[in-house]
């Protein structure tokens, strides 16, 4: 999980045509300073070198960025006119050699970039200078700007840009600093009561959605598709998680640690990583993740996925977590482009929906919407998973139980363990029974596990 240090810078230059009609330094120059002698500068003859060398853009980090199916990626504008990808270190020559890598990685179907209408200058599209550029030097071009095939960059982007750069821009503002892939501890209001909507209702992305309406998930094979992975789960990672979502009444998140195994495509999830600390607050955040980072380095694991709850609804994603799964999958996957895949798990531990007194444990993966399709969410899939009996419960485990009893001891949103979960039925023994599904076959845990739940007693 160490951090690796930064390769040398890689030139990109794939793209398409777009880029082969763009003009050279010096024929930048010579079109602009002759118009009117059938020379037009059209907008893909207009590059970011013509922008810079105008003053309507500046060099800058982080000053470009590109939001496409739910991820964010942020570029650095070079004085040569050159992007650098913030999170690789690589150089392109054009933002449709950008936007179309970009793309690719999230989608590998996409054809295109549409990198001037996809990629954002401190939060306004570069059509919109192109624009400009010609308003100022060349205002009797403007009829024959929608040529060249601008039109078919406008409509296939425009609209799922327009539609999700308020609430993709504000999920980042949100966020924590992140270790090294994968960032969990971001903000995520109170659990109400919502009806899921089956995935084929929902269309195309809409700002006035509520980003919190559930999905249902659909199968692999509904949409013609094979599980592309196997994975196996440990049941000591099922007892830590569901012992973490029954503590409090508010959601709580946490990793998953593990191994990918390339030659039989099986993902092993060998434990859990809950995070300690209140999802908003934003402070203590970067401390837990990096000891978080530790512990799995020492073990030798890799970072593999992550669980969330939704302590009183049911246990399916939401439009956000769609979104969010869509871009823990692209991180953990980095940018060789090889296939490595991120399991996000949903657990509800008190929907009343649920039969019996166990929590209801959803692993899901999300697969990116069709081509023809671009604007529509990421499709939530359920995950065939193996559960692999321990065979005893370890220190490890033993140890994060307490550390999390002593940390949401004195939380306000600490549940009442001795409150009635159905009219026979407290809330502590629910969680007894919830866990006692998730047994070792050594049955001494029993004896270890009461220590565990005297202390619960004990907390309020």
């Amino acid at each position: 999980m160490g951090s690796e240090p930064p390769s040398p810078p890689q030139v990109v230059e794939e793209g398409g045509e777009e880029e082969e009609e763009e003009l050279s330094g010096g024929e930048e120059v010579d079109s602009r300073t002759v118009p009117g002698r059938g020379s037009l500068l059209t907008r893909r003859g207009i590059t970011l070198r013509v922008l810079l060398k105008d003053g309507l853009v500046e060099p800058g980090d982080g000053v470009l960025s590109i939001h496409y199916l739910g991820k964010k990626f942020v570029g650095d504008l070079l004085c040569d006119g050159k992007i650098r990808w913030v999170e690789t270190g690589q150089i392109f020559n054009s933002p449709s050699a950008w936007a179309t890598h970009c793309k690719r990685l999230v989608n590998p179907a996409k054809k295109s970039g549409c990198g001037w209408a996809s990629v954002r200058y401190r939060g306004q599209k570069l059509v919109q200078y192109k624009t400009s550029w010609l308003h100022k030097y060349q205002p009797s071009a403007e009829m024959s700007l929608a040529s060249e095939g601008e039109d078919e960059e406008m409509g296939e982007d425009d609209d799922e840009e327009g539609k999700t750069a308020v609430q993709t821009d504000e999920r980042n503002r949100k966020s924590k600093p992140e270790p090294h892939e994968i960032s969990l501890v971001s903000q995520r209001r109170g659990e109400r009561d919502r009806v899921p909507v089956r995935y084929c209702t929902l269309g195309s992305r809409d700002s006035a959605r509520d980003p919190h309406t559930l999905v249902e998930l659909s199968a692999f094979s509904a949409i013609n598709r094979f599980q592309p992975f196997n994975v196996a789960v440990s049941s000591n990672v099922l007892l830590l998680m569901d012992f973490h979502c029954h503590l409090t009444s508010s959601e709580v998140v946490g990793y998953l640690g593990g191994r990918w195994d390339t030659n039989t495509q099986l993902l092993t999830v060998l434990r859990a990583f809950p995070c300690r600390t209140r999802l908003a607050d934003r402070d203590s955040a970067p401390a837990v993740e990096e000891e978080i980072c530790q512990n799995l380095f020492m073990r030798g694991l890799s970072l593999v996925g992550w669980y969330h709850s939704h302590p009183r609804g049911p246990a399916l994603p939401s439009l956000q977590d769609i979104d969010s799964q869509m871009d823990h999958q692209l991180r953990l996957q980095g940018s060789n482009n090889g296939f490595q895949p991120c399991l996000g798990i949903i657990c509800g531990p008190y929907y009343h929906g649920n039969q019996g007194v166990a929590s209801t444990i959803t692993p899901f993966w999300v697969v990116p919407p069709p081509e023809q399709r671009p604007n529509d969410y990421g499709i939530p899939v359920a995950v065939e998973v193996t559960y692999v009996q321990d065979n005893f419960l370890t220190s490890d485990v033993l140890n994060e139980m307490m550390l999390l009893v002593d940390f949401y001891r004195a939380a306000p949103d600490l549940v009442q363990f001795s409150q009635l979960w159905s009219p026979e039925t407290t809330v502590l023994d629910k969680i007894k029974g919830s866990l006692s599904g998730h047994a070792p076959k050594d049955q001494a845990y029993s004896q270890i596990l009461e220590h565990v739940y005297n202390q619960l007693s004990n907390s309020h």
